[in-house]
C-alpha cells in the first residue's frame, strides 16, 4: 500500500485595510493593503468581478507610495476595508477574497 501525502498550506483569513491600488480607481488590478501586523503588501490581481465592486469605493490621493518590498503603489483615502488570505510561509501571498 502506498501512502500519499498531502500538502497543507498555511494561511489565515484576515480583515485588512485598503491603502491603495495599482491601476486605476475605476479598475484597479490589485489592492495594497495593510495587514493587522502593521506590513503594507500588494495583493494578487483582483478578479473582474471583485475590481468592479471595490474600484467605486477607491479615493485616490496624488503621487506615489511604496510597500515595503519596494512595490509602487497609488495611495487611498477612506475606510475600506477586504477580506484576504495571508499566507503565512516566508514569501505570503496576500488574496483578496470579498469587500467587507
Amino acid at each position: 500500500m502506498v501512502q500519499r501525502r498531502a500538502k497543507v498550506r498555511h494561511a489565515d483569513t484576515v480583515d485588512a485595510t485598503v491603502v491603495g491600488f495599482t491601476g486605476t480607481a475605476r479598475h484597479p488590478k490589485a489592492l495594497a493593503v495593510r495587514l493587522p501586523d502593521g506590513r503594507v503588501t500588494l495583493s494578487q490581481r483582483l478578479t473582474t468581478a471583485l475590481a468592479s465592486v471595490v474600484g467605486p469605493r477607491l479615493v485616490p490621493e496624488t503621487g506615489r507610495a511604496f510597500t515595503e518590498a519596494g512595490d509602487s503603489y497609488t495611495p487611498a483615502v477612506g475606510d475600506v476595508v477586504v477580506e484576504v488570505v495571508a499566507g503565512t510561509t516566508r514569501h505570503a501571498v496576500v488574496t483578496v477574497m470579498r469587500l467587507r
